[in-house]
């Protein structure tokens, strides 16, 4: 069923967007509504590696930094706006564009190196490949003796 329009996008979500009290605001202002669902990822497992594919529209490639610190892989991304392009493009009227930054992290284990992790950013999706860790063997069935 269509709503009519004065209801923005979805009738839901703007008779439950009821305030938040986490100062969790502050990605909002890049994102609105949608700050929610920013850096969705998908983490395909194989047998050797982990494939990660990032979401992260509107961004470039040199706004996006990779960290590896105590088996924790950091993605973060950081947007500014260009203030001098208001005077080049004329009088702004209404801007819904801001400046902004995003974090995630992902634990990937204490063996892992920045070496063998691979990144390529392609059409707004960062894609990870990340070495699969080995679980330790188990031993071999072990017989035990009973004393007495």
């Amino acid at each position: 069923m269509l709503l009519p329009s004065i209801f923005g996008e979805s009738l839901l979500d703007d008779w439950m967007d009821f305030p938040r009290f986490d100062f969790g605001d502050v990605d909002r202002k890049l994102y609105g509504k949608r700050a929610a669902q920013v850096m969705k990822t998908d983490v395909h497992e194989h047998d050797d590696r982990y494939e990660l594919d990032i979401d992260l529209p509107g961004f470039k490639k040199d706004e996006i930094k990779l960290e590896l610190e105590n088996g924790y892989l950091s993605v973060s991304a950081a947007k500014g706006l260009d203030k001098e392009e208001k005077d080049k493009k004329g009088t702004l009227i209404r801007q819904e564009r801001y400046a902004g930054s995003m974090q995630r992290s992902f634990y990937v284990g204490d063996a892992i190196k920045q070496e063998d992790i691979k990144a390529k950013f392609e059409d707004g999706v960062l894609k990870l490949t990340v070495p699969r860790q080995q679980a330790p063997k188990l031993p071999e069935k072990q017989y035990i003796a009973i004393e007495g």
